[in-house]
C-alpha cells in the first residue's frame, strides 16, 4: 500500500521533528522539570499559598536570568488539596509521567508523611520544609533534604519560652487530628515533662469542630497557665483564640506559626484577642529591637512589594522559604548539572546557603539544614508586612 501525499508529508514532518530534537542545540534549551506539591486548597492551604508566592517569584527570576546554562526551570505544580492520598498520587504522577528532576514539597507534614517513602522508593530527589522529625533520615531517605527546622527545634523554642521565660509550669497541649498535629503533641509533651512542666490537658481535636469551649473549659479547670496549640489550620487556631477571648481567660497562647498568619487574624472576632499570642517564627525574617529587618530580608521585602506580591494574608517566612528552595536547587544545578545523584552529592556538602529564610547546611549524615538558634517566638499582634517583633524576653 502506497502512502498518500498527506501521509508522506506527515511522516516527513515527524522525521524532521525527531531529527531536530536530537540536536544538542535544541536539547540544551529544553526546560528542566521541577515538581512542586503545595496545598493550595483545603484546611492546610494557608502555608501552601504563602510558600507558592515565593516559589513562583524565584523561578521567574531564575529564568529571567538565563535559567540553568540557558535551560529554563519548568515548575510543574500539583495541588495536594491538604490530602495525604492526593499528595501521594500527585507525587507519583510527577515522577512517572512528568519525569521531574526534583520534587519540592509536600509543604505540610501530613502529606509528606505519606509521600516521602514513595519518593524514596522511586529514587527521586526531594526537598521539603516539613517539621515532623521522622521525615528526614539519610539512611532510609538518602535523597530527601529538609530546608526547615524539625519538630525538636520548634518544640524546643516554644517549650523553652513557656517554661523558662514565662515561668509557667502547668500547660495545656492541643492539636488537630492531622499527621502533623498528632506527631507534634507526641513529640512536645515528653519534652515539656523533661523541662519540669506538668501537662494538665492533652488532646487531639477535629479541626472542623465548631465549638472548642468544652476543651478550653477542661484546660481552665485543670489549672492550665498556658495553651500550646499545634496545627496549620487557621480556622482551628482562630477558634481557640476567640474562645479564650470570649471566656475572658487571660492565659498566653504559645505555639505554631500559623497563630500569627493573616488568615488567622481575619477570623478573629476582636483584634484585641490577638494579645498574648506567641507563635514560632524565625529570626532572619523578624524585626530586631528598634524595628528593623536584617539587610538581606529588607531587600527581599522591597522586591516583593515591587512585584506586587500580597503580604496581607500570609507570613513573610512562608514566602521567603518558597523563594529560597528553587534558588538552592538552581545553585546546585549550575554547579554540577541537573542529574539528581549529582545534586545529592552537592547538597551533602552544602555549607551556609544564604537564604532569606535562613542559612542552610547539610552533611551526608545530617539532612536537617536549619540552624537551631534562628527559631524564636514572636508577638502575633505585631504583624507588619508578614513579619513580627520578637516576643518579650528576647534581648536580640
Amino acid at each position: 500500500m502506497s502512502l498518500t501525499r498527506r501521509q508522506a508529508l506527515a511522516s516527513a514532518g515527524v522525521a524532521v521533528v525527531a531529527s531536530s530534537l536530537a540536536k544538542p542545540a535544541i536539547a540544551a534549551n529544553e526546560p528542566i522539570r521541577v515538581g512542586y506539591l503545595p496545598a493550595l486548597t483545603g484546611p492546610s492551604s494557608s502555608t501552601g499559598i504563602g510558600i507558592t508566592r515565593g516559589t513562583e517569584l524565584a523561578v521567574a527570576e531564575i529564568n529571567a536570568a538565563g535559567g540553568i546554562d540557558g535551560r529554563p526551570l519548568e515548575l510543574i505544580t500539583r495541588d495536594t488539596q491538604s490530602d495525604p492520598t492526593k499528595a501521594v498520587n500527585a507525587a507519583a504522577e510527577l515522577v512517572n509521567q512528568q519525569q521531574v528532576k526534583v520534587v519540592l514539597g509536600p509543604l505540610n507534614s501530613g502529606e509528606s508523611l505519606a509521600a516521602v517513602p514513595m519518593l524514596a522508593r522511586s529514587k527521586t530527589l526531594q526537598v521539603h520544609p516539613c517539621w515532623v522529625d521522622s521525615l528526614t533520615d539519610p539512611a532510609k531517605y538518602p535523597m530527601c533534604f529538609r530546608n526547615a527546622p524539625t519538630n525538636q527545634q520548634i518544640g524546643g523554642a516554644a517549650n523553652g519560652y513557656v517554661v523558662d521565660v514565662l515561668k509557667h509550669k502547668k500547660v495545656a497541649v492541643i492539636s488537630d487530628t492531622t499527621g502533623y498535629g498528632t506527631a507534634s503533641v507526641n513529640a512536645y509533651v515528653p519534652m515539656l515533662k523533661t523541662k519540669g512542666a506538668e501537662v494538665v490537658y492533652q488532646g487531639n481535636v477535629d479541626a472542623a469542630n465548631p465549638d472548642l469551649k468544652p476543651e478550653l473549659l477542661r484546660m481552665q479547670s485543670a489549672g492550665a497557665e498556658a495553651i500550646m496549640p499545634w496545627s496549620v489550620n487557621a480556622g482551628f487556631l482562630s477558634r481557640i483564640i476567640n474562645t479564650r477571648g470570649d471566656m475572658g481567660w487571660d492565659v498566653p497562647i504559645v505555639g505554631q506559626t500559623t497563630l500569627g498568619s493573616g488568615q488567622t487574624k481575619d477570623l478573629l472576632e476582636k483584634p484585641e484577642y490577638w494579645a498574648k499570642v506567641y507563635p514560632n517564627n524565625f529570626r532572619p525574617v523578624c524585626y530586631a529591637p528598634g524595628g528593623k529587618l536584617p539587610e538581606r530580608t529588607a531587600a527581599f521585602l522591597d522586591r516583593l512589594k515591587s512585584a506586587k506580591i500580597d503580604l496581607s494574608d500570609t507570613l513573610l517566612w512562608w514566602i521567603a522559604l518558597g523563594y529560597d528552595s528553587p534558588r538552592m536547587i538552581a545553585e546546585a544545578m549550575k554547579a554540577v548539572g541537573p542529574e539528581p545523584d549529582k545534586i545529592v552529592g552537592y547538597l551533602n556538602k552544602l555549607k551556609g546557603f544564604p537564604g532569606v529564610y535562613g542559612d542552610i547546611s547539610f552533611t551526608p549524615e545530617q539532612h536537617n539544614g536549619y540552624p537551631d538558634g534562628e527559631v524564636v517566638m514572636v508577638e502575633a499582634n505585631s504583624l507588619k508586612d508578614g513579619a513580627f517583633n520578637l516576643a518579650p524576653g528576647y534581648s536580640t
